[in-house]
């Protein structure tokens, strides 16, 4: 999906092999796949602070992550497993890449763009749940109520319930202060006092 809306055209041949080699890339290193037979599973590096992950992520994505930012790989958008490919591209792997940097987040609003219109066409059911919830995460990343409350409904029907309730959690906290007030220091805002208190309990921040 381009950033206008319309579907990506169709790549060239060379193209189409650098963007399957990409997507293969990409799904193996997240999932930690050894072949193509292997079973995801959730893995502890993605959400907590793991330096040696983080370097790995920068090591091999950095690149292909900015690209992706630029709209450079919208035609990845056009199949399933590219969709995810993509999603993680703009969503996870630059909070890894560019963890406590505004940079971390500055491809937010293309990652739900694409989310958004892979969910349209069911590519999110090609998918087992461990899989399935990165095509969610960008709305539970959003600082806009309407997109938390879509992700509720979304890990709902994932039946997941600890994906659940933290989905619950990040849309409590925007209902709340409109904002994820953990992000108010590394993107320059003035956080409020009430923010602050909230910021001094454990847990705070995700």
């Amino acid at each position: 999906m381009t950033s206008s809306g319309m579907r990506p055209e169709r790549p060239s041949v060379v193209m189409a092999a650098e963007l399957s080699d990409l997507t293969g890339r990409v799904l193996q290193f997240w999932f930690g796949l050894r072949d193509a037979a292997s079973a995801p599973v959730q893995r502890p590096e993605w959400f907590r602070v793991d330096a040696a992950f983080d370097a790995a992520c920068a090591k091999d994505f950095r690149d292909a992550s900015a690209r992706a930012a630029a709209g450079e790989l919208d035609a990845l958008a056009a199949t399933a497993h590219g969709a995810l490919a993509l999603v993680l591209l703009l969503d996870q792997l630059p909070r890894n890449i560019h963890r406590g940097r505004p940079q971390a987040f500055a491809a937010d609003g293309r990652a739900r763009a694409v989310a958004a219109a892979a969910i349209d066409q069911n590519f999110d059911q090609a998918f087992v749940p461990v899989q399935r919830q990165f095509f969610y995460l960008p709305f539970e990343h959003s600082e806009d109520l309407a997109d938390q409350e879509r992700a509720v409904a979304l890990f709902r029907a994932l039946a997941e319930p600890h994906l659940l309730q933290w989905a619950e959690r990040h849309r409590n906290v925007i209902a709340r202060f409109g904002r994820f007030p953990h992000r108010n220091a590394i993107l320059g805002r003035q956080s409020s006092a009430e923010e602050l208190a909230f910021l001094e309990r454990p847990g705070s921040s995700f």
